[in-house]
């Protein structure tokens, strides 16, 4: 079915495709885009006259805009180029910690609220146009506050519903803390991806002696928050999986979160086997190099971590470090949120690139077309495993 959709198309889109990409997301933008346009390029338009196809087929369907700020502070968002009638999707990348801007003369960098208020500038400039406009926010914003424990805000909540009262039509993300937050506007579109496909890839393309089978192959979940995760990655490749689960102490909190005593281990004997962790963020990483640890200590294999979201927040120099002792051997995450140029440079990290990936998904959507064969990658990953050489 991809590949029939790709080569040709009988179908309408709905209507002329814009990528309005923020500044924050404009790398990962560029790339989706010359994917895009290869697609279109190479497909074949049967059954409709030329007009119906106007602007199909273009050398980039990114839209010229940007959100300039006042001495200030204040911004606005300003869109160059017409969007009357246009299906548009709006890339946004709230953890680009990277940009700056000044504010009476002091320099600030930008935040994930600042990124998501530059989000709403675009869409109120050109929602009154557009035929149809769709958010594209890989890392969902405020998504790790999807639940309400005690006196809290429920930040991602109220910012889905906002998005919708815009008049904002679909919102797609990826991998999200808790997927349930849909159900903060369950009468309206919300798609979350995962990226299993491109993970597999990046390790298999530089990984050349990897047996996959159930003697020399473990899945581990760090937590029991990535259970699911782990649980696929296991039945697709058909190995073992095993979990720890995290010991915490409830009665202090420190940088907002109660802090881990200890990670206990459930799961077979993983001595002499290559071992993967999954989950859907690095954030300090202090709980992922601890399980990383804990697995070597168990005379594992290679350890190798995969992370939808690199954020690092702590630096790199603790991963510097386990990369040296033998602790990890790889860690891969997306190219869905901002990399900083160091991490980019070290030997152990690997990039799955889901630009191909959202360039398909836009493709997909723009002409109304059941998403279905995007979101499951099965049948690509036991393909992909086949011809690698292991057995599924």
């Amino acid at each position: 079915m991809v590949s029939k959709f790709i080569s040709e198309t009988t179908t309408l889109p709905v209507a002329p495709l814009k990528v309005a990409a923020l500044e924050g997301c404009m790398d990962l933008a560029v790339k989706t885009d010359k994917h895009l346009v290869a697609q279109r390029k190479e497909r074949s338009i049967v059954q409709h006259s030329p007009i119906e196809f106007k602007g199909y087929k273009s050398d980039s369907y990114l839209l010229k805009c940007h959100c300039p700020r006042f001495g200030s502070g204040e911004a606005k968002g300003v869109i160059d180029e017409s969007v009357r009638g246009v299906d548009m999707f709006a890339m946004v990348d709230v953890g680009n910690y990277s940009l700056t801007y000044n504010v009476c003369g002091y320099e600030n960098h930008m935040s994930p609220d600042d990124h998501y208020q530059d989000l709403k500038r675009i869409i109120s400039a050109s929602i009154a146009h557009a035929k149809r406009v769709n958010i594209i926010m890989p890392f969902l914003y405020e998504g790790r506050q999807h639940k309400r424990t005690k006196r809290e805000s429920l930040d991602c909540a109220l910012a889905l519903q906002e998005l919708i009262s815009m008049g904002v039509n679909n919102i797609i993300t990826f991998d999200a803390h808790d997927p349930r937050i849909d159900n903060a506007i369950p009468l309206h579109g919300f798609d979350n991806y995962m990226p299993p496909y491109q993970f597999i890839r990046a390790l298999l393309d530089v990984e050349k002696d990897l047996k996959i089978d159930n003697e020399h192959l473990m899945i581990i979940s760090p937590d029991e928050g990535a259970m699911n995760r782990a649980v696929y990655f296991s039945n697709v490749l058909g190995v073992d999986m095993g979990m720890f689960y995290k010991r915490r102490d409830y009665s202090t909190v420190v940088n907002g979160k109660n802090p881990i005593v200890a990670h206990e281990f459930l799961g077979s004997n993983v001595e002499g086997k290559d071992v993967i962790i999954v989950d859907d963020m690095i954030s300090s990483g202090e709980s992922m190099l601890d399980v990383a640890k804990q697995i070597k200590d168990r005379k594992a294999g290679k350890v190798i971590v995969c992370t939808t979201f690199g954020l690092f927040t702590d630096g790199l120099s603790k991963f510097d470090e386990y990369y040296e002792k033998g602790y990890i051997n790889y860690v891969i995450t997306t190219n869905l949120t901002y990399r900083t140029p160091e991490l980019l440079k070290r030997p152990y990290y690997l990039e799955a690139d889901m630009s191909k990936f959202i360039a398909l998904i836009i493709d997909t959507l723009n002409h109304d077309f059941s998403t279905e064969h995007v979101m499951s990658p099965t049948e690509r990953i036991k393909a992909l495993v086949k011809e690698y050489g292991g057995r599924v």
